[in-house]
């Protein structure tokens, strides 16, 4: 695996009497060789603060502002290649497929992950991938977070991608999660709209807001309610980033063991006999968010027939539920 192996600091002070200017323009002109593209992906993978603060792309520097900025020094392969990892098909065609990824595994390469994603298997698994996105995401129609199991459709060629990327953005598709949650609703079944900005505080956090921010929609139910938790089926309306654990966050029943957005914490039932162990027990079975793409539908862009998909709950998930 690919290991940041040092990283080259630098840092700034916008002079008096400086114009306001996009951040990543200005950094452009600061270091040597830098490209703004290069620029705007260290901004988005968390690399550069202002005045000790993660920002956007799109910040305007203004005078005095302090801007640090980490390069990290890596060894990037030119090419992604292709590695033998196994993946779970649960259809396939010669323009798509439809994988069911694991707990753990990231979509595609980013910074200090440049092997073991999605995208090197399916380059092992396939020569024909889509290629309108960037080249580090061949195939990558849509993407879940990488500690969320569950479907992910892939396309082989551009002009499929292209369909099913319509599909998502026009919000036809259907796209069934499960999760356990923290705490008994009192609503079993409901609608949550508000809408979803990135965190001024850590660039890596999203958080719902009622003004800034993307509009974001997520319907829940109720399935099950055991002692101190709640199993749930959430449809999107919307496919925002972080989307079902910042809404389901923000009515105050975080996903359970969700450490971004405190689902690790005891939010219901402390006073319950033996709570702390209970958790902690807990905790060793599900050791990320209880969070699974169940079921995904969408239309097929050659034959236009709506294929559904439905996968079986993960071994840790079903562990989970049998001890709750």
């Amino acid at each position: 695996m690919s290991k940041i192996i040092s990283q080259k600091n630098y840092s700034f002070t916008a002079p008096d009497g400086k114009k306001r200017e996009r951040i990543d323009l200005f950094l452009t002109n600061c270091i040597e060789n830098a490209t703004r593209t290069k620029i705007q992906k260290l901004i988005e993978a968390n690399f550069v603060k202002v005045n000790g603060v993660f920002v956007k792309p799109s910040y305007q520097v203004q005078p005095k502002d302090f801007v640090e900025v980490s390069i990290p020094i890596s060894p990037r392969p030119d090419e992604i290649e292709p590695e033998e990892i196994p993946l779970e098909i649960i259809f396939e065609d010669e323009f798509l497929l439809v994988v069911n990824k694991p707990a753990g595994m990231v979509a595609h390469p980013a910074y200090a992950n440049y092997t073991g994603t999605l995208v090197n298997a399916l380059l092992h698994h396939s020569q024909n991938l889509s290629n309108k996105n960037t080249a580090e995401r061949p195939g990558i129609v849509h993407r879940i977070d990488k500690d969320t199991s569950g479907l992910l459709v892939v396309a082989k060629d551009d002009w499929t991608h292209a369909k099913l990327a319509e599909q998502f953005s026009k919000h036809i598709t259907e796209r069934e999660y499960w999760a356990v949650a923290w705490g008994i609703f009192k609503k079993k079944n409901g609608e949550i709209n508000s809408n979803i900005v990135r965190s001024k505080s850590d660039r890596k956090k999203f958080t719902a807001s009622e003004a800034d921010g993307k509009t974001a929609v997520t319907f829940y139910e109720v399935l099950k309610e055991f002692d101190f938790t709640s199993l749930l089926k959430l449809n999107l309306k919307t496919g925002r980033t972080h989307q079902i654990r910042v809404h389901l966050t923000s009515i105050g029943h975080p996903i359970f063991g969700d450490q971004t957005y405190g689902g690790t914490n005891i939010v219901y039932g402390s006073s319950l006999p033996k709570m702390n162990s209970r958790v902690e027990n807990l905790f060793k079975i599900m050791t990320r968010q209880a969070l699974h793409a169940k079921t995904l539908g969408f239309f097929h862009p050659h034959t236009n027939e709506f294929l559904r998909f439905d996968s079986e709950l993960p071994y840790d998930f079903k562990q989970l539920l049998k001890k709750l």
